[in-house]
């Protein structure tokens, strides 16, 4: 398709309230957009409506990443819904850290891409952050926030034959300890810079319960995250029984530059070669 085909059908899709991959930069005349270049999506391409032209790519042949959102809710599960137009049968659920929410960059940015590629995918917000829009999670409130996460899985486990839990930070923490608390929760873990100690402080490991997760798992972890370094975290997921693989991003910190990176190349390809 060529660039001059598909921007008619870009205007049609956004006023349809479709979702056109954003990376989280627009205004009244630009749409950032996730685009396919000989299958690989190719980030931080932008759509001219007045000139019709797309910047810094303009001579490729490219098919444009759209999908349907929808906003979901049901029980302790609030978000946003990714739903891919050609499905392949899996779902993903994926959530935030301790001081962001389902909005974020790097969560939207990962959804897109899974989306493109056939995932259902659930964004949603913790309990703690439905409670109040800022602030980190209460220890206590912990155990709520792994129920929502259960209560993701099994909203959306009835369109999908396989679901995998992932969060980013926080979210990727609980997703962890429940799925060595309930084995068969999921199917699999999506893992964005696991906390593993908090920063300058090495000794406090957040690994306990790494011996009784059997689950399969990609672990992102950024060269610079100051929540453990990828030669820490390597050798912390060693007691992992499941399958385990980690892709260090270079130069990234804990917020992984908010998903502006290969995401299909870094994370749904080896994510998918992990878990089968």
């Amino acid at each position: 398709m060529l660039l001059t085909d598909c921007l008619e059908g870009l205007e049609a899709d956004l006023a349809t309230n479709r979702n056109v991959c954003r990376l989280g930069l627009s205004d009244q005349n630009f749409m950032p957009t996730n685009l396919l270049f000989n299958g690989r999506a190719v980030l931080h391409d932008f759509v001219d409506f007045k000139t019709r032209r797309i910047w810094e790519r303009s001579e490729f042949d490219i098919s444009v990443i759209v999908s349907d959102v929808s906003a979901f809710q049901s029980g302790l599960v609030r978000g946003f819904l990714h739903r891919p137009h050609q499905a392949r049968g899996d779902a993903l659920v994926l959530t935030h850290g301790a001081g962001g929410n389902c909005r974020s960059g790097l969560l939207t940015a990962v959804a897109d891409v899974f989306c493109a590629a056939g995932t259902l995918v659930l964004r949603m917000d913790l309990p703690f952050r439905q409670r109040r829009p800022f602030g980190p999670p209460l220890p206590v409130g912990a155990a709520t926030d792994r129920d929502a996460l259960r209560e993701a899985v099994e909203a959306i486990r009835a369109d999908a034959s396989r679901v995998f839990l992932g969060g980013h930070s926080y979210g990727g923490r609980q997703a962890t300890i429940l799925a060595a608390e309930q084995h068969h929760v999921a199917d699999g873990l999506l893992l964005l810079s696991y906390p593993l100690h908090p920063p300058k402080k090495p000794n406090d490991l957040r690994t306990a319960h790494f011996p009784n997760l059997r689950s399969s798992c990609l672990f992102v972890h950024g060269t610079n995250d100051p929540f453990g370094s990828v030669e820490e975290l390597r050798n912390s997921i060693c007691a992992i029984a499941g399958r385990v693989r980690l892709m260090p991003i270079e130069k990234a910190g804990h917020d992984l530059c908010g998903g502006k990176f290969d995401i299909q190349r870094l994370v749904l390809t080896p994510f998918r070669e992990t878990v089968g």
